[in-house]
């Protein structure tokens, strides 16, 4: 489980007893219908991790392509029984992701499963959309509302320097497929990299002047294996932020299930702009999701450390209640915060292992 910073105390003290002794555990999981955290944060989106391959290696993230064991994956089963039991505790939103999530035969009938599980409104899927443009139909069908596609250039030599990978044509044509499908949301999320992509900003502005589209620029993010890169490419968030304001661009309001990002519009623009900086001062304040590995880990963070392993009671619905218990008892020992502004990135060696 996540361990405690020296710095930063649990806050116990502040918390009301009567959520103290509710997430400890000492009422009957099957009476509670809500995730909520000891300082009180309230948890209506999953994001569940179905695979950690990927076949792209972008180099932020995998310069060396895959190097895991594509073995040991939940099971088809394992996961419906997993969103099921969410989806009553409250999970509104599920986001299907990776690695790269469409890399599994059965990406379909999963989701599919998802959005046909009683509570759960919006099912939402990340995809680098390598297959998109094929899959795009098929997806809106078995009942995805929302698309991710990680597009970290609008150029292709740009798209191949940083992805290794030499199919941004078929990027492209993926997020046409998925807005002519009626896939109600279409986003964009690109890692902001000093000197590859940070001279950009105007040419996505222009992307989106027509085209109903959220293109979200993330900060650079510290992990294990990326110190000496992290330095050389992070670039603020704040950077953008002062460009957007000084185009016309405006923040508008997050929605109780939306993601971390700040989202900025413009008159002129079908499309938005959004920001996701994890660097930035009460980052974590509005935390709302939970994440769970491909092989079933409950993560309270992004950057904390370790899994609360749910695997084992995964196996029969007969164990629901005890799953239950078992992701109450994770969750009152989340931290109040992640310390990346302190160097402390967790455990995670990089965003393909945890699903981003």
């Amino acid at each position: 489980m996540n361990t405690r910073h020296p710095d930063h105390p649990s806050r116990t003290d502040a918390v009301p007893l009567r959520h103290i002794s509710q997430l400890a555990g000492s009422n009957p999981a099957d009476d509670r219908t809500d995730l909520e955290d000891r300082f009180g944060r309230r948890f209506a989106y999953l994001r569940l991790s179905i695979t950690d391959v990927c076949n792209f290696r972008c180099e932020y993230c995998l310069p060396n392509g895959y190097q895991g064991k594509p073995t040991g994956f939940l099971h088809q089963s394992e996961i419906e029984r997993l969103v099921s039991t969410f989806a009553e505790l409250g999970i509104r939103k599920i986001r299907i992701t990776g690695g790269e999530p469409l890399v599994r035969k059965d990406a379909l009938e999963i989701i599919a499963h998802a959005a046909a599980t009683p509570g759960i409104e919006k099912v939402a899927l990340t995809t680098n959309a390598f297959n998109l443009a094929d899959q795009a139909e098929k997806l809106k069908q078995a009942g995805l509302s929302a698309v991710n596609v990680s597009l970290d250039s609008l150029d292709p030599a740009g798209f191949e320097r940083i992805t290794g990978d030499k199919r941004h044509a078929k990027v492209m044509a993926g997020i046409d497929a998925a807005l002519t499908a009626g896939i109600d949301t279409v986003k964009i999320n690109t890692v902001l990299l000093a000197g590859l992509n940070d001279h950009e900003l105007p040419d996505f502005m222009e992307f989106v002047r027509s085209r109903p589209i959220s293109v979200r620029f993330i900060e650079l993010m510290q992990t294990a294996d990326n110190g000496d890169y992290f330095r050389k490419r992070h670039v603020s968030g704040g950077e953008v932020a002062e460009q957007l304001l000084a185009a016309g661009w405006s923040p508008i309001k997050r929605g109780e299930t939306d993601g971390p990002a700040v989202e900025y519009a413009h008159p002129d623009y079908a499309g938005r702009i959004g920001l996701i900086t994890p660097y930035a001062a009460g980052f974590c304040d509005g935390c709302n999701r939970l994440r769970v590995t491909a092989r079933g880990g409950l993560r309270l963070c992004l950057f904390g450390n370790g899994t609360h392993d749910l695997r084992p009671l995964l196996q029969d619905d007969a164990d629901r209640p005890a799953l239950k218990q078992s992701i109450f008892d994770a969750l009152f020992q989340k931290d109040v915060s992640h310390f990346l502004h302190k160097g402390d990135y967790g455990d995670t060696p990089n965003l393909a292992s945890t699903g981003g």
